[in-house]
């Protein structure tokens, strides 16, 4: 029987990888919303009750099992007359026993279609052909009348899977997706979907996943666009969301009656919500109660506690000075006004008498010789000796705080300032911090946790930058400014440029060779770091991948 209207529900959700029993209870849980609205069918995001990426939980037997248990469970729901379901997982096919990522449309208590993902990933943070076969190009999919095209994620990048499904009869597509954030991604994502329908001329209705996973966030921003390119409807960035809308035939193509536009964070808005969405979920996916993190009175450390309120609230941020000789008073009364700011407790624990142990004891050793990093590194070290005590007691995971200029150049000390559990400015240039601690004192998005106004005082964003390891110490003593080190570490890192076409905008060619010498020998620390927010086209970890013993540099 030929449909010509049905009710669809978007359900933009948080799944965390591996919970397959708490993820199929949030497809439940919207289900049951969906139904309530008099929706007919409910789309999730890509590999919804295994979490998005599972990486190499999927060549476990036992797990793709459990999450294909759950999915028979939900299909024998559906038998309840209520909206039909549209979920991903990984799936082993009887025929070939190879593990594909399937979506599957579940519908009156049954199992009623399975279509593999035939486009699979291989750049970037994706390496699904580790662990997934490639499904053949896909046909639609019977719903009621309705002829689906379901092709996942990645298959709407290329126009092979769109071309045969409307070649083969697909009246809209309805595309599940576990597409990250990084910085313009929502616009890069409209551009291709744009692309799609100019191309099959049918709608597409893009969900996508939300949450924070290890490094990546999923910021969902779910829409829908017409057989003409015009809006059906935009979701949210950065929230769990369910959107039900009214489809209905019109001649040739099918079209949204009642969608809900949401405007979408400009840049800054959206990066600060992708650094507060992936620690949050970090801290609260794997169990910590809160965290606990060194507030020195700089910029670094205080734009991660600002983060950290906003994600967990006041009273799950414990900030403690660690002052040792060359503290500045100014730097003391910038940390404590930050704590105030916040509203965090805040503890000092001056690091004297253990640091000159460590030098007592090494004197023998080190008879003899001048004082140099290795005496600034021991006040680092002590510092992340007595934040993982506390660590250790309390349960609250160590906040590590390092920027990416900083990481990239190796201005960061292994076991010291390196230690935690997670870095929210991982994937942020030194500039970037400063201009989003700046915006964050004069904005303060719905749904944070932490205050509006200055949360970050005004001088520890216009002081001088120092670690404060020695007298009168600072960050440009052995640094450009941060505005050249940045530009000449994003055409390294993001850019791949070589030393020629670097020194071709302007920056001196002896600094340029300086700082990628850095770069290539500050590999072995990186490798040591703990994960953080990938914000950049290009983060350390899963997008930029270099040996640690490596001679070459670039001559050009």
């Amino acid at each position: 029987m030929i449909s010509d209207r049905f009710t669809l529900a978007v359900a933009q959700l948080n799944p965390t990888v591996g919970d397959v029993d708490g993820n199929a209870d949030l497809v439940r849980e919207a289900r049951s919303r969906a139904a309530a609205d008099g929706a007919d069918l409910v789309l999730t995001s890509e590999l919804i009750l295994a979490g998005y990426l599972p990486e190499d939980l999927v060549l476990k037997p036992a797990f793709v099992r459990r999450c294909m248990d759950a999915a028979k469970a939900l299909a024998s729901e559906t038998a309840d007359g209520g909206p039909a379901l549209v979920i991903g997982t990984p799936w082993k096919d009887d025929a070939d026993g190879k593990v594909y990522n399937a979506a599957l449309l579940l519908d009156r208590g049954e199992i009623r279609a399975v279509r593999y993902k035939y486009d699979l990933p291989n750049y970037s943070v994706f390496d699904e052909k580790r662990v997934f076969a490639a499904g053949p190009l896909p046909g639609p999919v019977d719903f009621r009348g309705v002829r689906i095209g379901l092709p996942i994620c990645e298959d709407i990048w290329n126009d092979e899977v769109c071309e045969c499904l409307e070649e083969t009869g697909a009246e809209l597509l309805l595309v599940p997706n576990g597409s990250p954030y990084w910085e313009n991604r929502a616009e890069e994502r409209l551009q291709v979907v744009v692309a799609r329908v100019v191309q099959t001329g049918l709608p597409l209705i893009y969900c996508n996943q939300l949450g924070g996973q290890d490094e990546l966030v999923f910021d969902g921003g779910s829409f829908a666009l017409h057989g003409d390119r015009s809006l059906a409807f935009q979701m949210p960035q950065f929230e769990s969301a369910l959107t039900v809308t009214d489809w209905v035939r019109a001649g040739e193509t099918w079209v949204c009656e009642n969608g809900v536009t949401r405007s979408l964070p400009d840049l800054d808005e959206a990066n600060w919500r992708a650094c507060v969405l992936g620690l949050g979920d970090y801290v609260k996916k794997n169990g910590f109660p809160g965290v606990v993190l060194g507030l020195s009175g700089g910029i670094d450390s205080a734009i991660c506690a600002a983060m950290a309120v906003d994600a967990l609230g006041a009273d799950k941020v414990h900030a403690i000075m660690l002052p040792y000789r060359y503290t500045s008073e100014e730097s003391i009364k910038d940390a404590a006004a930050c704590a105030s700011a916040l509203g965090i407790r805040y503890d000092t624990v001056p690091i004297s008498e253990p640091v000159e142990g460590f030098r007592s004891v090494l004197s023998d050793l080190f008879k003899g010789t001048e004082e140099d990093t290795t005496e600034e590194n021991l006040q680092s070290r002590t510092r992340g000796v007595i934040l993982m005590a506390v660590s250790n007691k309390f349960g609250w995971m160590v906040l590590t705080t390092g920027n990416k200029s900083e990481m990239s150049v190796g201005y960061a000390t292994l076991y010291g300032d390196m230690n935690g559990g997670y870095n929210p400015i991982k994937d942020l240039y030194k500039t970037q911090v400063y201009h989003l601690a700046a915006w964050r004192n004069a904005n303060r998005p719905q749904g944070l946790l932490g205050p509006s106004g200055e949360v970050i005082p005004a001088n520890i964003i216009t002081k001088v930058p120092t670690a404060e390891l020695r007298e009168n110490q600072t960050d440009q003593d052995s640094l450009p400014p941060y505005d050249i080190l940045d530009d000449i570490l994003k055409c390294l890192v993001e850019e791949e440029m070589s030393v020629g076409e670097i020194e071709k905008r302007g920056h001196d060619r002896t600094l340029i060779h300086r700082i990628e010498h850095l770069l290539y020998i500050a590999e072995y620390k990186r490798r040591q770091a703990p994960p953080g927010v990938k914000i950049t086209d290009r983060n350390f970890g899963k997008d930029r991948r270099y040996p640690i013993t490596n001679r070459f540099r670039d001559r050009s």
